[in-house]
């Protein structure tokens, strides 16, 4: 039987958007963890408040690259600099199609000299993984995808567990399973604590904006792991956060997590194409959301719309400089925050007890996402100036609000209108209902919108813009 790759399937279709617009695959799924250990917004609160158990297991791909020419790899994909990455830090990797368009983003550990880890979503994972086996490179690599999405019965295992400890009160407990307290960590750095009688790695890392470790080790270890984390936190107000709580950490901290990965255009690309199966994320993914254009280079962003642009250094050639190295920086879309107007809301909301085909479209909580990557079009006087892209309630704010990119021009405290539900009644993807589009108040606010990520992340990508 003959390989069947994304290029295939995009020659198949009528355009690369309607593909995505109509994919069947259904909404992003954070695998196995439970929906819901207590309610969402007690476990939204607890990390504002106290203390929480993130379990990391089980979402993100992993992929191990080792070998004389690790580091030369992975610096010719990334926009950020190696210089001084020591396998006591970990670095927000960040790879750029050859137009300068990001691919997607991970994080990448260093635990030895030629051996790194990259974790997260699985465009970055792939487009390392072709290079690597398709270039002169003297390497190897292990790969550990997600877990499925429905496992039903089937047994889950995984390289590794991974759980992070995060809250005002996190220290307490961090210090409580070591012993005593642990060397200072500096952010994004790497130390080591106990936990349950085991030395582990500790990167100081903070996905909500407060303080905290993330921690791993071989899955097996990780239910006893867990257990002596919920023990140790128990007197520190320390709960575990399930699945529906769990993504919209992103929304108080500032990172927008699933742009559309820019591969579906241009000749430098095809090769890449042609290697990525058919039944591969960006063959099956989606795109949701008001925003609708032919061009798929529509949907593309640069590293300065997601706040990245500071990570990109000139010290090293990458695939994408030549394309960033001729853009102008003022030009290019910055990251924002959108505090979308209650009153709005609560009418979509409403529009639920309307004639069938008079509601407008369901806006989900905590986290309104229906869709792989969204493009919801947000205008100034008629004319679309950016996109919303991520999308959800804070219960500790009382607010709902989305992360999303603008035209420069655009500045905080800007009253603008964001366009809601899709064209023409609603696109087939299995998570939209009939429904019609209506227009929401949003205002521009400061990015992170929690004020400790926003003041203790300063010069950072959560705030860059």
């Amino acid at each position: 039987m003959s390989h069947r790759s994304l290029e295939d399937v995009l020659q198949a279709a009528e355009n690369p958007v309607s593909m995505l617009r109509n994919s069947r695959i259904g909404a992003y799924v954070y695998p196995v963890v439970a929906p819901e250990f207590s309610n969402w917004r007690d476990e939204q609160r607890a990390w504002r408040e106290a203390a929480v158990l993130y379990d990391q297991s089980h979402h993100m791909a992993e992929l191990k690259v080792r070998g004389p020419d690790a580091e030369k790899l992975l610096s010719h994909l990334a926009i950020n600099s190696f210089a001084g990455f020591a396998t006591t830090k970990a670095k927000h990797y960040v790879p750029c199609s050859h137009s300068g368009h990001v691919i997607g983003d991970m994080i990448l550990f260093r635990p030895a000299e030629d051996e790194f880890n990259m974790v997260g979503r699985v465009p970055s994972v792939n487009w390392t993984q072709f290079h690597a086996e398709t270039g002169d490179w003297d390497v190897e690599l292990e790969r550990d995808d997600r877990s499925p999405p429905r496992p039903g019965d089937q047994p889950v295992r995984r390289r590794h567990y991974r759980f992070q400890i995060q809250g005002p009160n996190a220290q307490h407990v961090v210090e409580k399973l070591n012993g005593g307290p642990l060397p200072d960590i500096r952010l994004f750095n790497i130390g080591s604590m106990t936990v349950a009688g085991r030395e582990v790695p500790a990167l100081r890392h903070g996905m909500a904006g407060e303080p905290g470790v993330e921690i791993w080790g071989p899955y097996e270890e990780g239910e006893e792991v867990r257990q002596a984390i919920l023990e140790a936190g128990e007197e520190f107000g320390l709960v575990p956060v399930g699945s529906r709580a769990y993504a919209t950490n992103t929304l108080e901290s500032g990172w927008i997590p699933s742009p559309l990965p820019a591969v579906y255009s241009g000749e430098e690309m095809k090769p890449y194409r042609e290697w990525l199966p058919a039944e591969s994320y960006e063959a099956s993914g989606s795109i949701g959301g008001s925003f609708v254009s032919n061009e798929i280079e529509d949907y593309y962003l640069t590293p300065h719309a997601l706040g990245y642009d500071f990570y990109i250094k000139y010290d090293h050639d990458f695939i994408g400089r030549e394309a960033l190295e001729a853009m102008d920086d003022s030009e290019q879309r910055h990251k924002v925050t959108f505090e979308w107007n209650p009153d709005d809301v609560i009418r979509v909301w409403a529009s639920l007890f309307n004639e069938p085909g008079e509601n407008f479209k369901y806006i989900d909580l905590p986290l309104s996402n229906y869709t792989s990557a969204t493009y919801d079009a947000v205008l100034k006087n008629d004319e679309v100036v950016g996109f919303s892209m991520f999308s959800g309630y804070t219960f500790n704010d009382r607010a709902f609000i989305s992360l999303g990119t603008v035209e420069p021009g655009i500045e905080i405290g800007d009253e603008l209108t964001l366009l809601w539900g899709e064209e023409d009644g609603g696109t087939e993807k299995t998570t939209v209902e009939p429904h019609r589009q209506t227009e929401i108040r949003v205002t521009v606010v400061p990015t992170p919108y929690s004020k400790t990520a926003r003041e203790g992340y300063g010069g950072s990508w959560r705030s860059a813009s």
